[in-house]
Order: C-alpha cells, then structure tokens, then sequence
C-alpha cells in the first residue's frame, strides 16, 4: 500500500498544482475516486436516504392535502358566519331562533337544520342542509342552490333538493331526476332541482329548504345550528361567553377556530403516527450511511495518513469525510423529494388521501408542493447522512499518522465505538422518559424514548459483540473445532469495532421490523378479542348501515322481537354529545346493560363500582377508556350530562374499552335514556336467538315483515372478519413501512459485507498463500456472516420487543386512548429472520467469490 499510496499523494500534487485551488481539487479527486471505486456502496446508501425521505414526505404531502380539503370544506358549511350555536345532543327547539334573532349585537341568525341522511343501497351517508334561503345568501352564500332559469323558486319547494357535483356523481342522478332517500323505515323522494352556487371537489352536499327537510325527515321544530353574524364593534368573545353562560349545558357557542382544532384533534394523532412510522426508513437509512463511511474510512486509512504526512491539516481531512456523507445525503433528500412528491399524487389519485384512516372520507384533495416541509425532509435526509458521518469523519482527523501508515491498525480506529458508557447514558435516558406523561396529548418522550433506545442498542455493539464472540472462542477452545470454525471465532472475537458495523444495519433494521410487527399483531388480536366479547348475540340487525335517518319506531321494534325463533332482542341507540366545542363529539350509546353484572355486556377493564354505591339521585353510565384520558372521567366521579333539553346527574360505574371511538364514548341503559330524553327511535338489534332456530329461517322471516326490506343482517362471524379486513386496510401503510425496513435491512447486510469482504483481500490471499482453499474461504465468510446476522437479529429482537413495549403501553394509549394485550407474532418474525440470515450469508458468498477470485501473488504483493 505504501508505494501505491505514494503514487497516489504524487499525483494528487500534480493535479492540484495546475488548479487555483489545490484543497478543493484534491477534495473532488477523493470523492469521485472513491464513488468510482465503489459505485454500488454508494448507491446503495443514497437510495436509503431516498427511500425515506419520500415515504416521509409522500405521508406529509397526502396528510397535509386532505386535512386542508377537509377543513376547508367544513369551513365552506360555516360561511362568513362569527359564531355557531349548536345543540349538545344534536338537535334543539327552534323557539331559540327568534330570541337570537332579536338579540342585540346580533346583525344576522341563519337558521340550518344538518342532517346525514341514510341513503338506499350506499355505505355512506349523504350530508343535508335544511337552510332559509333568504337569510343564507348572505352568511353561506356558496350553499345556495341553483335552479332551472323556468323553475326560479324551487329553492322554497318542498320537494326539491339541490346536489353538488360530488353528490350528483356519488349518486349517478341528474338534475330533472329524482332521489330517493330514507326516513326512518320510509323512503322520501325528492326531486333533484339543480346543483349549487359553489362546492368544494370531491364534497358530497345536499341543500334544500329548511322547512322541507324539517318536515320530510320528521324534525319539525328542530334545528342543528345557528349561524350568527355579528354587529360591526361586537366583541366576539365577551357575546361568545355571554352566551355560553345563558345555556351551558343545551347549547355550545363555537367560532371557525373552534372546527378546525376538531378537525385536527380528530386526526392528528394518525397523522403523526403514519409521519414517525416513514422516519423508520430515514432512521434506519442512518446507519446504512455509517457503515459505508466507516468502511470507507477505515479502508483509506493509510491514504489519508500519508495525506496528513504530506501536509493536509485535521479539520479539512474532517470536513473531506463529512463532505462525502453529506453528498449521499444531499442526492438521496433530492431524490426523495421527487419520489415522494410522486408517490403522493399517485396515492391521492388511486386511494384517496384518507390512507386508511377514515378522517378525510368524501373530499377530493390533490398534491400540492410543499416548499417548508420539503425543506425540513431535504435537511433530514442530509442531517442524518452527515449524522451518520461524524463519528468516521472524527475518526479519520484523530488518527496518528504514524499508526495509521502501518499494517493491521484498522481495529484500533474502532476502539472509541468499544466505549459503553455513551450507549448506556441513552439506554437510562430513554427509559426515564417512558415515564413521563404525553406533551399536548402526543406520546413526544416514548417517541424520544424510542430513538434513544435504539441509539443506544446499537451504539451498545461493539461490546456486545466482543462479550459474544470472546465468549464463543473460549468455549470452543479445547474441542475438536474445525479450521474454518477456529479462523471465524477468532477473527470475530478480535475485530469486534468491524463486526459492529456490520451488525448495524441489521440491528436497527430487525429490531424496528420486531417492534413494528408486535404493535399491529397485538392490537389486531385485542381488537379480535374485543369482538369476540362484545358480539354476543347470534344475529344482528341494522335498520340502516349508514346515516341518522334510518332509526325504528316502537312498533317495528315490537315486531323485531316477536318473530318467530327470536329468544330475546336488545336495542341500541346511537346519538352524538358535545362537551367540547374543540373536540369531536363524543358517542351515547344507549343499551340494555344489567347494572348488577355490566361485564355481561360491556368489556370492562379494572373494578367496577356496585350498584349500591350509586347515589339515589343518580343514574349509572359506564365510559371509555378515552373519557378518561380526554376528559378526566373516573370510577365513582359524578357528573352533569344534558339529554334532551334538561341535565342529569350520573355517576361513571366502570370504564370499559373501546377501539372503535377514540374521541370518547358514554354508555348508559336504553331505558334510562328513553325515559329522560324521550328518544323511542333505535337503529340497532342484537337478536339472542331460540335454541332450535336456524339464523336463515329468522333471516327469511325478517324480511317478510312490512319494513323488511330497508334491514340489514350480519352474523358475529361476519361482522369480526369485516371488521379486520378494516384494519388490515388501515394498517396497509404501517406492513408497507415494514417492508421497506425489511429492503433497506436486506441492503446494509449486503453493502456491509461486500466492503469488509473485499478489504480483506489481502488476508484472504495470505490464507491462500498457506494452503486454505477457495472453497473453506467462503464457507468461512458464510459461518461469519451468519454469525454476525444471527447476533444482530438477537440483539435485535430483544431491543424491538422492548420497544414494541413503549409503543403498546404508552405511545398507543397516549395516541388514541385504548390499551390492548401484548401478542408475539412468532411466525412472521421467524420468516423475516430467516431471510436476513439467508441473505447475509448469500451475500457473503457472492462477496467472497469476487475476494478469492484474485490471483494468489497479486493479493499479498503489498505486504512484501
């Protein structure tokens, strides 16, 4: 090496002596030189940075089109509007319009009645506004409905309905034709009169007058809002608290600002959830760019020894090395940017931008480029490839000269990486900040906590692998080991800093993969579980999948129960509570619940509070588990809800979970809800079915009745696998994300070993020059690779497990406010870890094969 090394310092000289600037062009002479050298390396790294800076960006880029869509088309249902009264349970007495009407400071009260109505043979509602025309025009001109030049007063018609292009799409009808829809168990048709002033792409409304719709659907006297604007000089929030204080517990009084920080409570959990879920990739890309330096590093070390020699200061050989990560990473964040504003508009196009979420459903969102977020991933991607450049950057400047020239000093560059102390710092940090408690509702510290403890697990690597590896040697010492078995043991137990590099991208790779793939199997089989407890009954029957429209009367509920071969029927009622104008609402449920024994009914999770515990004056309501985290909710605590028009006191008697409502959810027994609020109407059946029956007779027998037609049957098994197909669909990018970890792991084994293989080629031509065989030389290199793969993934699989523990029992409770049970994916972890391990000796192999191929002579030449 020292004569080529000098050739090379001459010759660098020379170039550099014709140019202006000798440093800068012996700067490039490094850098191409090296990529020349070793294209595929740095490949490699570059699409690791690529591929997670364009899965990260394509999140940003589809999250942030569809929450601005969605908040931008509820937005366009408030108008020019200062502030909205809404009913807490929904609807309110219209005998409040007037009184707003005449306030003082009120200039105009739009009265709207916002209806989701139940649609015949679709899985999805359709939004109706009941509004006044004349007082709308000048609040929410846009929803204003656009008539036939023939037919100018078809906006006051009562049965006329205006359509936006979505909605006449969705709905395949045209202007002329008509629509039918649902009232209860009753079809209303109306005629479709024209589309409206202006509507946002891809929003599915439906206008028309308010008192038509008051009368068609059977809310005569009802309102779901008011929309005041105020008087010039009115202050808005002295009116807004007046106001709140004359009807706390009918009405919430909310301004715009109020509806977008519920849009974005309503989602923001899930999109930064999916935003961390594509760092994995960068992360993992982070240590694929450390190895290559490193290798590159300690590879070169003589070169740039002799460079040091010849006059080259400390800091510009530092800025050199980091000046090559930085370029990956810089190349990799370009090309990141552009693949992920691509895979951005390919995923708006063909799946919409909801992501399997089901936040953003009915809006049409496009990519738009993001100049500051693509700024902040073009600095991730070029940060963390610098990152990961440091420590062979600081490396390379530290080296003594002398040393370095010589022969064999390669391991002593790795002798910081031995340190534990660093590692064993984040190991203790990041389990301190599982502690501590969720910044502004969001798991920030089990996230830190997340990082830390993968930093230092593989920080950790070095030692770990001296322990094992000495360990290993000393135990086959004194057994009849073969001469390949003795030649890896000793070289693994020797050069421990090299066999760290290599460990890792498995490490991080594997241990992200393990933690991932614990997190969705353990929340996949608590929610199946989940399932299994609460589905009961043998039959279930829904009067309409869809909508608030579709309820049953009493008398189609007396005929439900007495069909012949049902035992017993249970009624549900669904109804939506505002506690926070800031929040969405949260779900009241009403069923039959056996007070004495809940656990019948609902899947409780801690004690539950007897029934003689529960006051005289008060009524038990068992809550979710997200009552507790979002509104401080606890066993025993008494509380003031309004039903109907009048407040209540109950008292919380369990706390049950529920993975179907992150917002919140209240239960409480049907006939304590139809008592206080009235509500007689119900929109679900559990049928606990006679002994004998068979469910098709029943079936059969249901549909003949008068109403049968507009019911819908599942049966518990039915209604499991629906709900896991949901989740698997929802899950699809978090398997996707695995996969890449899978790709960019499978990528650092094989970039990994074919640099350290090809290093060596000086030691495998001297183990060649004493009579080992091609043949034992790459078995030796499939034994090593498969011991160090086999070290890593253990290593890794104890780190993602612990991992899978934060994100079980603290980022997804502080995320979406359910817990779950943990469940080991064994199968699918033996598969992947059973392909690393066949890649990595695979790739040994192919390395080994190019390494031995040299002539014996030419190998060992630098050594004589």
């Amino acid at each position: 090496m020292t004569s080529t090394s000098t050739d090379t310092g001459t010759d660098t000289g020379t170039r550099a002596a014709k140019t202006g600037n000798p440093i800068r062009t012996l700067a490039r002479w490094l850098l191409l030189g090296e990529w020349r050298a070793h294209p595929v390396r740095a490949l490699v790294a570059i699409a690791a940075i690529a591929l997670g800076v364009a899965l990260g960006y394509a999140v940003d880029l589809i999250n942030g089109a569809a929450f601005n869509e969605f908040s931008a088309a509820a937005r366009s249902l408030s108008g020019q509007s200062d502030l909205q009264l809404r009913g807490v349970q929904g609807l309110f007495d219209d005998a409040l319009y007037p009184q707003l009407a005449n306030r003082a400071g009120v200039a105009l009260a739009s009265p709207v009645l916002e209806l989701n109505v139940t649609v015949p043979g679709q899985t999805s509602a359709l939004k109706v506004l009941g509004i006044d025309t004349l007082r709308a025009v000048r609040i929410t001109p846009d929803l204003i409905g656009v008539p036939a030049p023939e037919r100018p007063f078809d906006t006051l018609a009562d049965d006329a309905i205006f359509l936006s292009p979505a909605a006449q799409q969705w709905l395949q009808v045209q202007p002329g034709q008509t629509l039918a829809l649902r009232n209860g168990t009753a079809i209303v048709k109306l005629r479709v009169a024209g589309g409206l002033v202006r509507a946002r792409a891809g929003q599915r409304l439906a206008v028309m007058d308010i008192g038509a719709a008051q009368w068609r659907f059977g809310r005569i006297g009802q309102l779901s809002r008011i929309d005041l604007k105020l008087q010039p000089g009115v202050n808005r929030d002295q009116f807004r608290r007046a106001l709140q204080a004359e009807w706390p517990m009918r009405l919430q009084v909310s301004a715009s600002q109020d509806q977008e920080s519920r849009n974005d409570n309503m989602s923001r959990a899930y999109r930064i959830n999916l935003n961390v879920l594509a760092l994995v990739a960068l992360f993992t890309g982070a240590f694929l760019v450390f190895s290559t330096q490193a290798l590159s590093v300690i590879r070169r070390r003589s070169q740039f020894a002799l460079l040091r020699v010849l006059g080259l200061r400390r800091s510009q050989l530092l800025r050199q090395v980091l000046l090559e990560g930085g370029l990956l990473g810089c190349l990799g964040a370009l090309l990141g940017l552009a693949l992920g504003y691509l895979f951005a508009g390919l995923a708006l196009h063909f799946l919409g931008g909801d992501l399997g979420g089901g936040y953003f459903r009915g809006v049409q969102a496009s990519v738009q480029f993001d100049l500051p977020a693509a700024l902040i991933f073009f600095a991730l991607g070029s940060g963390i490839a610098l990152l990961g450049s440091l420590a062979p950057a600081l490396e390379a400047a530290r080296a003594q000269p002398a040393a370095a020239l010589k022969s064999g000093s390669e391991e002593t560059a790795l002798a910081r990486l031995a340190t534990p102390w660093p590692a064993l710092g984040c190991l203790l940090l990041g389990a301190l900040l599982t502690q501590m408690p969720p910044l502004s509702g969001l798991p920030v510290f089990g996230y830190m906590a997340v990082a830390l403890l993968l930093i230092g697990g593989i920080t950790l690597m070095p030692r770990l692998a001296s322990l094992a590896f000495s360990a290993l040697q000393r135990f086959s010492l004194g057994r009849r080991n073969g001469v390949i078995t003795t030649l890896v043991l000793a070289r693994l137990a020797n050069v421990p800093g090299q066999a760290s590099i290599a460990l890792g991208g498995v490490l991080s790779s594997f241990s992200l993969i393990v933690a991932m793939a614990i997190m969705v199997t353990s929340f996949r089989i608590s929610v199946d579980d989940w399932m299994q407890q609460i589905l009961s009954a043998d039959l279930y029957v829904r009067s309409a999948s869809n909508g608030e429209t579709g309820a049953m009367r009493p008398a189609e509920q007396h005929l439900l129960a007495t069909v012949p071969g049902v035992a017993r029927a249970d009624f549900l009622r669904t109804s939506a509570l505002t506690l926070d104008p800031a929040r969405p609402p949260v779900a009241l449920i009403a069923r039959a619940v056996d007070a004495a024994d809940p656990v019948r009914t609902l899947p409780l999770i801690g004690p539950q509070l007897p029934s003689s515990a529960i006051a005289a004056d008060s009524l038990p309501i068992w809550v979710s588990e997200a009552m507790v985290d979002l509104y401080g909710y606890h066993l025993g605590q008494q509380v003031t809800l309004p039903l109907a028009t009048h407040p209540y006191r109950f008292t919380v008697a369990g706390i049950w979970r529920d993975y179907a409502r992150q917002s919140g959810a209240i239960q409480l027994r049907l006939a304590d809800y139809q008592r206080l609020s009235g509500d007689t109407e119900v929109t679900d059946a559990a049928l606990s079915l006679q002994r004998d029956a068979d469910p098709g007779a029943v079936i059969a027998a249901l549909r003949a009745l008068p109403f049968g037609a507009t019911l819908e049957f599942s049966q518990p098994g039915e209604i499991r696998a629906l709900t896991l197909t949901i989740f698997d669909r929802s899950f699809a990018v978090t398997y996707l994300l695995e996969i890449v970890a899978i790709v960019i792991g499978l990528f650092g084994v094989a970039a990994t070993f074919s640099a350290q293989t090809l290093a060596r080629a000086r030691e495998f031509g001297m183990l060649r020059h004493v009579g080992v065989t091609r043949r034992q030389i790459l078995s030796m290199l499939a034994l090593e690779g498969g011991l160090l793969t086999a070290l890593g993934m253990l290593v890794g699989f104890l780190l993602g497990w612990t991992i899978s523990l934060i994100l079980v029992f603290i980022v997804n409770p502080q995320s979406f406010h359910w817990t779950m049970e943990l469940h080991m994916p064994w199968l699918g972890l033996t598969l992947v870890a059973l392909l690393l391990l066949f890649s990595a000796g695979a790739t040994a192999l192919l390395a080994g094969s190019r390494a031995v191929s040299v002539d014996v002579l030419h190998s060992v030449r630098e050594d004589w």
